[in-house]
């Protein structure tokens, strides 16, 4: 299929998450049940000694394709499945070796990332994540969240992780839909998200504004009810679905950056990319 990259308003990244929603309200329960299937098989992946978080790193890329097919599926009417995950795997055996070359890079880039940064912060994350997995007292945990190096081993983590998001954002839809190969899949995503940055930021500003109000909304009511305690679960099960919709959303950021052909009728207004 032919692709065409193409530069979209910054307005669009808010289209972007607002489709996201539409769709999630057509399937809310496939979709939340793929993104819960999803996390299930990657806890049960970490279990398994040496190769577990290798796996569960090299199976992101899929997990984002596979909810652009899942959204895909959705948009023509049609209930996704867990097969979705597996559909890229099942083309060509050029396609099939570039998704399994893009998982395994993928893990390999994320390891080393996490290396790096706890080497910066000088093991002081995984000190803490320690205490706090063995309840110590809140004073020791209080003394070792206040370690400085802390905050630069989360801005290693956290700005090294988004730069290696760039080329693999686009990458797997880019060899599924567009059967390019991998080199061009990465440099094709880069010049995507480059080109349209004015959008991609405004999306991830919005994600992050909504997050940060979900939080303090829950917090803040639960708080005032006397139910403080019910509020982690509540958020946690909202943050769930919210992760949901946001994996249902890439699937419109991929149609507007490459003029992808999504069906005409599926939302109530035009798609923006056309105009």
């Amino acid at each position: 299929m032919q692709l065409h990259l193409q530069q979209v308003p910054a307005r669009n990244g808010r289209l972007w998450i607002r489709h996201g929603f539409k769709v999630f309200q057509r399937q809310p329960m496939a979709l939340a049940g793929l993104f819960g299937l999803f996390l299930f098989v990657g806890f049960a992946a970490m279990l398994l000694p040496y190769v577990g978080l290798m796996l569960t790193m090299a199976s992101l890329p899929l997990l984002s394709l596979g909810f652009m097919l899942a959204t895909h599926l959705v948009l023509q009417k049609k209930t996704p499945t867990a097969a979705v995950f597996i559909a890229p795997l099942k083309l060509t055996p050029e396609r099939r070796r570039s998704q399994l070359l893009l998982c395994f890079s993928y893990a390999g880039a994320a390891l080393l990332i996490g290396l790096l940064s706890d080497w910066v912060d000088g093991g002081s994350t995984s000190d803490l994540q320690r205490l706090i997995a063995e309840n110590a007292d809140n004073d020791t945990i209080a003394n070792a969240a206040t370690d400085p190096r802390l905050f630069w081993g989360l801005a290693t983590r956290l700005g090294l992780v988004a730069l290696l998001s760039v080329p693999y954002w686009h990458a797997p839809a880019l060899v599924h839909w567009g059967g390019q190969g991998v080199a061009q899949a990465l440099f094709s995503s880069t010049l995507a998200l480059w080109r349209n940055k004015a959008a991609f930021a405004l999306n991830a500003l919005l994600w992050g504004g909504l997050l940060l109000a979900v939080a303090s909304s829950v917090s803040l009511v639960f708080g005032l009810l006397g139910l403080a305690q019910f509020a982690p679960m509540v958020l946690m099960a909202t943050l769930l679905l919210l992760s949901t919709v946001f994996y249902a959303s890439l699937y419109f950021s991929f149609v507007d950056c490459f003029m992808f052909g999504a069906p005409p009728d599926v939302l109530s207004e035009p798609q923006s990319s056309s105009s």
